[in-house]
């Protein structure tokens, strides 16, 4: 009879703990010069800016060579809700230059192909931001949507 209890006691212990443990978060997919590496959230909040965490240690590494295309795939949980894909690239003279996709609405694209727009310009870094339901006010009266999650690529630019 002991033996029984014990092994329900085990039995429970283990289901609680599987229904403790958090949800895995959703991962973007980065494809480039023949290989993938997926990624988790670096932060992650809930849609209303609350209960954040933070994965430094998330970032992935690629080579991505200068003039080639990134692909990007996103988790239909990411798609779920308003995304952008916000990146840095060089130019051949070392100018640096910040640039953003457009904003996705929500479920409406899982995929994108960031194509840089000048020839030979050498792409460093992409993060894509997934945005919450909350909006900021800005002291010139417009407002700003905050990123409630984001997954970032550091590129390996060896020639």
């Amino acid at each position: 009879m002991l033996r029984r209890w014990t092994l329900v006691l085990v039995a429970g212990v283990g289901l609680l703990a599987a229904s403790c443990s958090a949800p895995p978060r959703p991962e973007v997919s980065f494809f480039a010069n023949n290989r993938t590496v997926a990624v988790g959230p670096t932060q992650f909040c809930d849609e209303n800016l609350e209960n954040c965490g933070a994965d430094p240690q998330a970032e992935a590494v690629l080579r991505v060579p200068a003039g080639k295309p990134l692909q990007i795939s996103v988790a239909k949980e990411i798609a779920a809700a308003p995304w952008q894909v916000v990146f840095r690239y060089r130019l051949p003279g070392g100018e640096r230059v910040d640039g953003r996709s457009e904003v996705f609405r929500p479920g409406e694209q899982l995929a994108y192909s960031l194509r840089l727009p000048e020839a030979g310009a050498q792409l460093e870094t992409a993060e894509i931001h997934q945005f919450g339901a909350v909006m900021l006010q800005r002291p010139d009266g417009g407002v700003d949507f905050p990123a409630r999650a984001t997954w970032v690529l550091s590129v390996d630019d060896r020639s």
